[in-house]
């Protein structure tokens, strides 16, 4: 049975100052008589700066304490401009600060991915705690939730599998029952989860949205809606294309097929949950909140323009052994145990007698390590600086627009999808 529970999840940019704050919190306020649960991402680039913070920590640089002092005073400024001089989320604040402290203080560990994790879910903790104060003080009752007491996952840092069935009851038990049952709403961090012995994990990258997916099926939300900074889902990146599109529906499976390939309006993983349970869900803009947005949802008639994503900052590796013998089947067997053990995702692939050529995401320090387990039997050359061009439902003439300019390296085509390895024409062979 349906419950009467909305979910609303607010990326990083709807929160990036006081007035993105007092913005959501009138969005909020119109939907406060419902029962509702708010995910919420660190604020506006706190996840890129507190990368920086852990790059700095593990190369020993002298401006670690400037990368922290960024994070700080970021947040400082943001709720100096929300609250009196002497409000208790200061002192909140100043505790999460503390903890980071802690960690710092430590030294590195020799596993990264779990420092990471520990270090970059700071974010999210810091931005909840902001909005839930400001929520509370302008008249709407909330209980801010620790999402690392909700979700469970196993150990894998930076893209932690869900414990699905302790999750369910952590969500009942924490949300639906103390929380919600109490006529407040609930807010929550996205992105972050927490193992059965208490260490942080995160989803992956921009997970938020994927956390909201996972609660919305728990508590069999009536409704789940991403807030965002465009209009809704487009047929591409309006900073890339001039013209796009709105989609004002898409099918679940259409929206799988664009997460899978790259599109960065919704996490890969959010739209499963959803669809297991016929759960609707809504992108729909934080700046004009009264439009409708894109709905994405079942049994959706599906007619699209051609639908672009482009994925930048991506590599290619073309491996050969070194002794000269064909890339065979146990070569290959060996090649994606390695890719699968450190989590690089394949986006292309070609093999010829002597090669192996993938496409992958370029992630400095799981390539290096790639590299350095590949050196021994291994040739790899990489070719830098590429994008990972994706077009569905395309047409010779946008395709020929698009590609205008650009070297095609990789190419491949299926039905009604076409995806390219690109780079640009260097401009002296322009002319």
């Amino acid at each position: 049975m349906r419950s009467t529970i909305h979910v609303f999840k607010f990326g990083g940019a709807s929160v990036k100052d006081s007035t993105g704050i007092k913005n959501i919190t009138e969005i909020i306020r119109t939907y406060a008589h419902h029962p509702l649960v708010i995910i919420v991402s660190a604020s506006g680039k706190t996840t890129n700066n507190l990368e920086a913070v852990i790059q700095a920590f593990y190369s020993n640089s002298p401006e670690l304490h400037d990368k922290v002092d960024i994070v700080k005073k970021y947040h400082f400024d943001i709720a100096g401009e929300l609250f009196p001089e002497k409000h208790p989320v200061f002192d909140t604040l100043n505790n999460l600060f503390v903890e980071l402290e802690w960690i710092l203080e430590d030294g590195p560990v020799q596993d990264y991915d779990y420092t990471y994790d520990q270090v970059v879910s700071l974010g999210e903790m810091l931005s909840t705690q902001i909005v839930a104060a400001f929520l509370n003080d302008s008249g709407i009752n909330t209980q801010w939730l620790d999402a690392r007491d909700i979700i469970r996952t196993d150990s894998t840092y930076r893209e932690a599998q869900i414990d699905w069935e302790s999750t369910e009851e952590n969500v009942q038990k924490k949300i639906v029952n103390d929380v919600l049952a109490s006529n407040k709403l609930a807010i929550t961090q996205g992105f972050i989860g927490s193992t059965t012995d208490n260490q942080t994990t995160t989803l992956g990258r921009e997970g938020s949205d994927f956390s909201a997916a996972i609660i919305s099926y728990c508590v069999n939300a009536v409704d789940m809606t991403i807030w965002k900074d465009v209009p809704g889902v487009l047929s591409a990146d309006p900073r890339l294309f001039k013209h796009v599109q709105k989609l004002d529906q898409l099918s679940y499976r259409e929206a799988i097929e664009m997460t899978y390939y790259g599109a960065s309006v919704i996490h890969p993983k959010t739209i499963k949950p959803l669809q297991n349970k016929n759960i609707p869900l809504y992108v729909k803009s934080f700046i004009n909140p009264g439009d409708e947005g894109t709905f994405i949802g079942p049994d959706v008639e599906e007619h699209y323009p051609p639908l672009v994503v482009v994925e930048k900052n991506q590599i290619l590796l073309h491996i050969s052994s070194k002794d000269f013998s064909f890339v065979v089947e146990h070569h290959m067997a060996y090649l994606f145990k390695l890719f699968a053990e450190l989590r690089i995702f394949v986006n292309m692939m070609r093999n010829t007698a002597i090669s192996f050529t993938v496409c992958v995401p370029n992630v400095p320090d799981r390539i290096s390590r790639l590299l350095d387990i590949l050196d021994e039997n291994y040739i790899v050359k990489i070719e830098h600086d590429l994008e990972l061009l994706t077009i569905r439902h395309y047409q010779e003439e946008v395709l020929r627009s698009i590609t205008k300019g650009k070297i095609i390296l990789l190419e491949e085509r299926l039905r009604n999808t076409i995806q390219m390895i690109t780079k640009d024409v260097p401009v002296m062979e322009r002319i």
